[in-house]
């Protein structure tokens, strides 16, 4: 069974009686442990499309099933209590609080959970292991450089071991060695079995993945596998 299908996926937002259409027929599988990027100019509708596939958003039109489940049916409740169990999120920003320490700021989903239990504090250490940031648990975010920030983002999204990660530009704001750095752990949580799901605008990150769907005006445009798929020496690249 795939983990995600979607067919003729639309989306209209509707400002004021101005409708604007934002998503298009948009059909596609994805496999579980897939490496997936959805890359287009500003407006080509790739946010809007990992929104929807994220339950941060609903479409207004076709059919989503995730792991066989059609969520376009699913209460706003269902919708969070699926995102919080399956997904995590890597954004641009970082959206760390700033006064608050590196392993705080990755426990914050954990105190989202109903089921707080001793074992956080080794679910956040295992978290910042897999981002090499460990030896920052005791830091101010603030404290941190970019690229040190949106490693402990990821760390953050790791922490509920969800089985899909979905990263929106998450190089945007990073210098090339801290974008690439991002792109390795992302391709070796991809390697671990993960499924990423990555948006961006720029041909040599989204040449990191296995596959690629191409957006224009809201449409995909092509779906093609990446040949000569970019890798670094993990050891090398995050020292």
């Amino acid at each position: 069974m795939s983990l995600i299908r979607v067919h003729n996926l639309e989306k209209i937002y509707d400002n004021d009686g101005v409708k604007t259409r934002a998503l298009t027929g948009a059909s596609f599988v994805i496999e579980k442990g897939e490496f997936l990027s959805i890359m287009g100019p500003s407006g080509s509708g790739k946010s809007t499309l990992m929104q929807v596939l994220g339950l941060l958003d609903r479409a207004t039109g076709g059919t989503y099933e995730l792991d066989g489940k059609d969520v376009t049916q699913f209460s706003d409740n269902e919708l969070a209590r699926l995102r919080n169990k399956k997904i995590g999120f890597v954004f641009q920003a970082f959206n760390l609080l700033p006064k608050t320490t590196v392993a705080e700021n990755v426990e914050l989903p954990l105190l989202y959970d109903d089921k707080i239990v001793e074992s956080n504090q080794e679910r956040v250490r295992a978290a910042l292991e897999a981002v090499d940031m460990l030896h920052r648990a005791d830091y101010l975010s603030n404290q941190l450089s970019g690229g040190e920030k949106q490693r402990v983002a990821i760390a953050r999204a790791l922490v509920n071991n969800p089985e899909i990660i979905f990263a929106d530009e998450p190089t945007g704001n990073l210098d090339s060695k801290s974008g690439l750095q991002v792109m390795t752990i992302l391709q070796r949580l991809n390697q671990a079995g993960r499924t990423i799901i990555l948006v961006t605008h720029e041909t040599s990150t989204a040449e990191h993945a296995r596959r690629i769907l191409s957006m224009k005006d809201g449409e995909i445009v092509n779906d093609q596998l990446v040949a000569g798929r970019r890798f670094a020496d993990s050891e090398a690249v995050l020292k």
